[in-house]
């Protein structure tokens, strides 16, 4: 949690960290990936069989270790629009005998040479969880209970039985499931009304956890303020008074997911946009409790948990969807995504997870060729947040000149701050304090008095380029992580348009 107290441009700025006022436990999650079945993020993405570069289940290895590098902890899979019209069972079994299918989100054809039991096995070699979306578009409630019956049961019955003459004896124990991904869009296949949606939803939740209680269900929510998230929240965050999900001390709804790209041609408009995703994100928690206040959910009953399970810098314009969405990312866009995650960890006790959508090459700071990967921009910021934003998440206090300009999207101004250093804090579990900041101006270095640091050596680590709008490409890496070190004395210097990460032992001094 930060508080901002705007100061005039001609002022000094100062940061205060509180490092023993934890918050709120930081959730792993919210550094999850996404992979859709879109562009190439699977094929050509993280599935290239016959490319050098693969290993013998035709899974690129330098994106395996890309991904482990971030450690990230859950994917989600199979989209996305792409699910609205995915059925799984094309997607299983031997691959001669599986059916290409005419693909209706990205307008394709679909081979289904990667599917189920392929994704699951890429998920165990790079150490991450899978979170699987059902298809709430061309898609049925015994096709969705089948699945999870194929994915999740070790008993003697058919879609168990299949999992295991596929070759899997074992469960793969899929805990993450979503019910839909945007169903309210007026481009999805079979798009719903929210009333036809809380419906479905709420009787498809049942089925689901009487097959399997354990499971964490994640609605279909909007934007996190709109009137679609109030109604599905209202229709489905209810007290499970009859045991259905297994327990009555919970309900059949875990998790609230919604959904913000955000993107602007100029750079402070653009760097200041995910402002309002984390805004949305405290929305969203004010109508989870709305529902749970009107429908008398006991306080016994854990509050259900934000899921932004889609978030990125994307200008569909730039980066058309239908042709794949490769987008090219500028520094000006990497202090975007440092914003979006300082936003994740300030609101750490309403987030349950987060995934960048998405993983490898669809609007993604991974990029492959034949011949290797190119990490983006955008890559380096989440580097060093799931490297060292873990832990707590703590008390700080920014005072720093605010941008006042023009915002994207426009309802930002005067619903939040936009200050020009945008921070977050979190304490590790071994004592470590990470302080991420970006400073957001484009002309203005500022010298920072850090109040409540106490240590004789802070680690250093700071992205930033010559302008905002360098991008990196095979060949021209104008954009990392420049490490140092620093005495902890006197006030630090936040150079312009930069991210900088300072880490040090708490008490140390």
């Amino acid at each position: 949690m930060a508080t901002f107290t705007r100061i005039a441009d001609d002022e000094s700025p100062s940061i205060t960290i509180h490092p023993n006022h934890k918050i709120a436990r930081v959730n792993n999650n919210i550094y999850g990936g996404f992979t859709e079945h879109m562009g190439r993020c699977i094929y050509g993405g993280i599935y290239d069989p016959g490319n050098s570069l693969s290993d013998e289940n035709g899974f690129r290895k330098d994106v395996i270790e890309a991904m482990k590098e971030l450690n990230v902890p859950v994917v989600r899979y199979p989209g996305g629009n792409f699910v609205a019209t995915y059925h799984w069972l094309d997607g299983v079994g031997p691959k001669e005998n599986r059916p290409k299918r005419p693909e209706l989100a990205w307008l394709g054809i679909e081979s289904n040479e990667f599917g189920t039991d392929e994704f699951m096995k890429w998920c165990e070699i790079v150490g991450t969880e899978p979170y699987l979306c059902l298809n709430f578009g061309t898609g049925t409630l015994d096709e969705a209970l089948g699945w999870l019956e194929y994915c999740n049961s070790t008993q003697d019955t058919h879609y168990a039985n299949l999992r295991r003459k596929n070759g899997r004896d074992k469960p793969y124990k899929v805990k993450y499931w979503a019910l839909g991904n945007e169903c309210w869009g007026p481009w999805q296949v079979a798009q719903l009304t929210k009333e036809d949606y809380a419906k479905k939803a709420y009787q498809w939740a049942k089925a689901l956890k009487l097959l399997d209680p354990s499971i964490t269900l994640i609605l279909c929510g909007e934007t996190g303020y709109s009137s679609w998230d109030y109604y599905v929240l209202k229709e489905c965050v209810k007290w499970d008074v009859h045991g259905l999900s297994g327990d009555n001390t919970k309900s059949l709804i875990d998790m609230h997911s919604i959904h913000m790209y955000t993107a602007d041609k100029e750079h402070l408009p653009n760097a200041t946009a995910p402002r309002g995703a984390e805004r949305a994100i405290q929305m969203a928690s004010a109508l989870i409790d709305l529902a749970r206040i009107e429908n008398k959910v006991p306080e016994t009953v854990p509050k259900q948990t934000i899921c932004f399970d889609e978030w990125n810098v994307w200008d569909p314009v730039r980066a058309p969807g239908e042709q794949g969405a490769e987008e090219k990312y500028t520094l000006s866009d990497a202090l975007a995504v440092s914003v979006f995650l300082n936003g994740f960890i300030r609101q750490a006790k309403d987030m349950g997870m987060a995934n960048i959508a998405q993983s490898v090459n669809v609007i993604s700071p991974l990029m492959t060729s034949k011949e290797g990967i190119v990490k983006q921009t955008t890559w380096w910021p989440l580097l060093l947040f799931s490297k060292y934003m873990r832990g707590h998440s703590v008390a700080v206090n920014v005072r720093s000149p605010e941008y006042t300009g023009r915002t994207n999207p426009k309802w930002i101004r005067g619903t939040t701050e936009t200050p020009y250093l945008d921070c977050s804090a979190t304490v590790s579990d071994d004592g470590y304090v990470s302080l991420a900041v970006a400073n957001l101006s484009e002309e203005k270095a500022f010298e920072v008095p850090l109040e409540g640091l106490k240590a004789e050596t802070v680690e250093v680590y700071t992205v930033n380029g010559d302008s905002v709008d360098v991008v990196n490409a095979a060949g021209e890496h104008k954009v990392g992580i420049k490490e140092s070190s620093w005495d902890g004395k006197g006030p630090f210097k936040f150079g312009k348009h930069s991210f900088t990460l300072l880490r040090w032992k708490a008490g140390a001094a």
